[in-house]
């Protein structure tokens, strides 16, 4: 569908005062200057403000309770039974699918919880106190942690040891993701190797490279530095401290036995204790999660079928009206038409590192397999167990975490911000959340910190929460969506010998700066036997990855016929935790006071995310990420020589730092009309880094719903929460993609086809909605239309591209954007029940397409009508041959079913699971495309 022109109100004073701001602001870091510290200690601090009254709610299901003993595990596995808070978010945030309808102001607390700073007097459940300068006070609605300190190191060493009661195993396990030993520590399900061999080749480090990392915080941050590591410290401090406590008292999550950690009944065995490159270590699984870019080497070889197909001139045209860096037709975030250039396709490409034919072979990363690890269906030898815990045994044979938990598949996070002026208060409102999936106990962990130069409550990363990262402060609040702008480039290293022979493709050396050098090999070891919990039988493997000045080797082929090692360098890696003096800013009441203020501690964020910030007079977006700057006529899509007239402006190998774009240069705004993201494209210039940002987009739903809101005037928390709940349970196909399809159709050409057409005509007049017919029904109101356009889809798509591109370049294409991803697919970061859907697909180049075919007006994309080879007639048969084939597929077919659901089962095919990573199970619920926290806020005051 064609981007609607969204109205914008003209930059004002403020939003130019932002911009100065933002120009100058670069300069801050590398001055280690920033705005002054508060005092590291005070006396009893007075009574914090809150400017929000009753009108900030947030959510994050299933429950803040994520840590449960053994005997809270059996009771939930062999009776249902949930700790107190495991659970008690999940039920409001899922009836959310079925009474937004009729959502008023006065009921939003029936789908979201308050978020008001402190906790009444009589809603105290309860007090500790683990040091004397802290105090942690637990509501009794929800349990969650408020941590009030008198003193800096008593607020963080509170916020640890509030961390260890609710994540202590979550904590854990992500460490040893993060340092590449998952299987070691949780067993070698055949999902667990899968997951640590994707990940650690992405981010691989030695003790030293962590220790290093913590050193160039303290050394290069300034104050702000400093400060950042002894929070961490102190933070640390209070993990290890509930450690300890929790293991005398035996009230440790129950997984440390199952997975043979600790003795049941003895008592016997340790949890290890964290240190501080333990948070680097957490830090860089954040940043494989939302680092961007890469995937040259694979643009590379789609582009060479192109041309191949076409010859090389039209070959290209046609791979980039695919590629779509710059989709005239694409929703934006900033509207106003303002540019901002990155990441472009250069006029005349310099240093481009094409592969030769069949040259390419992915470098391999798993060596000297042994045991079940060796095998391709991994054996089980399941230990013996005890009767009362023979319910549990296995519970983690399919793997701890999902094997494609990293997967560059993503799409998280959605945001719905209205400038007051289009409010019926006067005030901005705004609806916002990251889309982090869903997990249990969830990956992030809810949490209010008040302390000397910190004042803040939302959410954080488990493990990583010296600060609040998502959430609230005195008189403001912030979001984030990830972003997705291209931060990894691949660079094409020549191969060389150091005895000057000629190098074949597997050599180790390779030529930097006019060196034949060796490159680095980092190996790790794991071996894992079988628990209580994971049964796979006794292995090991040797994990090695060759890491070079220009990043870690991925490939190897030749170009001209010269060998090469491809690599991978993001700008992130060896600054995995560097991220964290921005969030130090944003829990500073005395930084952040304003939309330039927030702009400011955003830059100070290398993680590629949108931020979006409202209080009561302002919105602000602005978008961060380590942007390197590149050689000019780079083209950041595909390889580039290794070579230093290519490389990085001022980068040095040593530290992995680099030049990057200045503040001014990534897309902001100022009290813009309304914002919306849902990981679109930002603005106009800054180039799309993947495949997806095209004619149709799930952003489209957003902006469509949020625009006709504005226009009408009187936005209110409510009226905007129902178009997003609205977005959330619409199928993007359905609405975007399905009216020129039954334009071109028109009609059946059959019972069959005739009686298909009727059912999506009347599901898409009724919203083409995925959402149950009544609550609790589990039955969705058009059953078939849905069914039929789950099967319909892939066979459409195929049906019409296949033919014309050929079998070589339509499979290519579809390995750099899969042709769907509905509800019901295995996909996102939990793999199927996920959740988040309709991020990558093919809707764009099928509504392109067929507006071609019907003779409507098409901006950008291939130039090249496929179905029926653009006549309208013969497109027509291709879709009613693929119609009748799907209106036959039964739905046992297209809904094959899985651990959770039976064949057939629609609403449970695309219903939400909370994926066990530690031992309690929750029930699913219906699905929904939206954020897993959530905020709704309306500031009606301001400092």
């Amino acid at each position: 569908m064609r981007r609607r022109t969204p109205r914008y109100a003209p930059r004002t004073a403020l939003a130019g005062r932002a911009v100065a701001v933002t120009a100058t602001a670069v300069l801050a870091l590398t001055a280690g200057l920033l705005s002054p510290l508060p005092p590291a200690a005070a006396d009893d601090p007075p009574p914090v403000a809150d400017h929000c009254g009753d009108n900030c709610l947030d959510i994050l299901p299933p429950g803040n309770n994520g840590s449960a003993t053994l005997v809270e595990i059996l009771a939930n596995r062999a009776l249902g039974t949930q700790p107190k808070h495991a659970d008690d978010q999940l039920a409001p945030y899922d009836a959310l699918a079925s009474g937004y309808g009729s959502l008023t102001d006065d009921k939003l607390s029936d789908f979201f919880q308050d978020a008001s700073f402190g906790v009444p007097e009589d809603q105290v459940a309860s007090v500790i106190s683990p040091r004397e300068d802290v105090t942690i006070t637990r509501d009794k609605k929800t349990g969650v942690p408020h941590i009030k300190g008198t003193t800096r190191y008593g607020t963080e060493f509170g916020a640890g040891y509030a961390a260890g009661q609710d994540r202590l195993w979550l904590i854990d396990l992500f460490r040893h993701v993060g340092r590449g030993e998952l299987t070691p520590f949780a067993g070698g399900a055949e999902a667990n190797q899968g997951l640590e061999q994707q990940f650690w080749p992405e981010a691989p480090y030695t003790e030293e490279d962590l220790e290093a990392q913590v050193a160039y915080i303290r050394d290069h941050g300034g104050e702000r530095g400093r400060q950042a590591m002894a929070d961490a410290q102190a933070y640390i401090d209070g993990l290890n401290a509930y450690r300890v406590k929790a293991k005398k008292s035996r009230t440790f999550p129950g997984e440390y036995v199952l997975t043979g950690k600790i003795g049941a009944v003895t008592n016997i065995g340790e949890i290890e204790p964290f240190k501080l490159t333990d948070l680097i270590a957490l830090a860089s699984v954040v940043g494989g999660l939302f680092g961007n870019g890469g995937g040259e080497v694979e643009a590379a070889l789609s582009l060479l079928a192109a041309q191949q197909k076409y010859g090389v001139e039209k070959g290209t045209e046609i791979w980039e009206g695919f590629r779509g860096r710059e989709d005239p037709e694409t929703v934006l975030t900033v509207t106003d038409g303002t540019s901002f250039p990155y990441a472009g396709k250069p006029e005349q490409a310099r240093g481009q590192a094409l592969p030769d034919k069949g040259s390419v072979t992915r470098e391999q990363v798993v060596y000297d397999r042994t045991g079940s690890a060796a095998q391709k269906n991994p054996a089980k030898d399941p230990v013996k167990a005890p009767a009362e815990l023979k319910p549990l045994q296995g519970m983690y044979d399919d793997g701890v975490l999902p094997a494609d938990l990293f997967s560059s598949d993503r799409g998280m996070s959605n945001a719905l911000v209205v400038s007051g002026e289009h409010t019926a208060s006067g005030h901005p409102v705004a609806v916002f959340g990251p889309q982090t999936g869903y997990f249990a106990p969830q990956l992030l962990m809810m949490q209010e910190l008040q302390g000397p130069g910190i004042s803040a409550r939302g959410v954080s990363f488990a493990g990583v929460g010296m600060y609040v990262q998502l959430g609230r402060g005195q008189d403001y609040s912030w979001s984030a969506t990830s972003a997705g702008q291209d931060i990894t480039d691949t660079y094409a290293v020549e191969l060389c010998s150091p005895d000057g022979s000629a190098p074949g493709k597997d050599a180790v050396h390779y030529r930097f700066r006019g060196e034949c050098l060796p490159m680095e090999k980092l190996e790790k070891t794991n071996a894992w036997k079988p628990s209580l919990a994971d049964s796979t039988a006794k292995g090991s493997y040797r994990l090695q990855v060759y890491r070079t000045k220009l990043g870690i080797v991925t490939h190897r082929a030749t170009v001209d016929g010269t060998p090469v090692a491809y690599t991978q360098l993001r700008s992130t890696y060896g600054h995995e935790a560097d991220s964290i003096i921005g969030f130090q800013m944003l829990n500073d009441p005395g930084q952040v006071t304003d939309v330039a203020s927030f702009q400011e501690a955003a830059q100070h964020i290398n993680y590629a995310f949108n931020w979006f910030y409202a209080d009561s007079r302002d919105t602000a977006y602005y978008n961060s990420g380590g942007n390197p700057v590149r050689a000019e006529g780079v083209d950041p899509a595909l390889p580039v020589r290794g070579e230093p007239e290519y490389e990085w402006r001022g980068y040095d190998p040593a530290t992995h730092a680099s030049d990057q774009t200045p503040p001014v240069e990534h897309p902001q705004s100022v009290n813009q009309d309304y914002y919306i993201s849902w990981n679109n494209k930002q603005a106009k210039g800054y180039s799309a880094a993947n495949f997806s940002h095209g004619a149709v987009h799930r952003g489209d739903p957003l902006d469509g719903r949020v625009k006709k809101l504005v226009e009408t005037g009187s936005v209110t928390r409510a009226s905007l929460t129902r178009a997003m709940a609205e977005a959330g349970v619409t199928d993007l196909r359905g609405e975007q993609v399905l009216p020129e399809l039954l334009k071109l159709l028109g009609g059946g050409d059959s019972p069959e086809t005739t009686k298909a057409v009727q059912q999506l005509r009347a599901w898409q007049a009724a919203g083409s909605q995925r959402n149950q017919s009544a609550a609790g029904s589990k039955t969705y109101a058009h059953t078939d239309a849905v069914r039929i356009m789950d099967a319909w889809w892939p066979k459409l798509v195929r049906a019409s591209f296949e033919p014309g591109l050929g079998e070589e370049l339509y499979t290519a294409l579809t390995g750099e954007l899969t042709v769907d991803e509905a509800p019901s697919a295995g996909h996102g970061p939990t793999g199927s029940h996920a959740g988040s859907a309709f991020q990558n697909g093919w809707w764009g180049y099928v509504d392109k397409d067929l507006r071609r075919v019907l003779g409507e007006p098409v901006e950008g994309g291939p130039g090249v009508a496929y179905c029926g080879d653009g006549d309208r007639e013969a497109c027509r048969k291709v879709l009613l041959t693929t119609l009748a084939e799907a209106a036959a597929t039964p739905a046992e077919e297209v809904y094959p079913g899985d651990d959770t659901c039976e064949a057939g089962d629609q609403w449970c095919a695309d219903s939400i699971v909370q994926r066990a990573v530690g031992g309690l199970t929750h029930k699913n619920i219906q699905w929904q495309n939206r954020p897993t926290y959530q905020q709704v806020v309306e500031f009606p005051s301001h400092r």
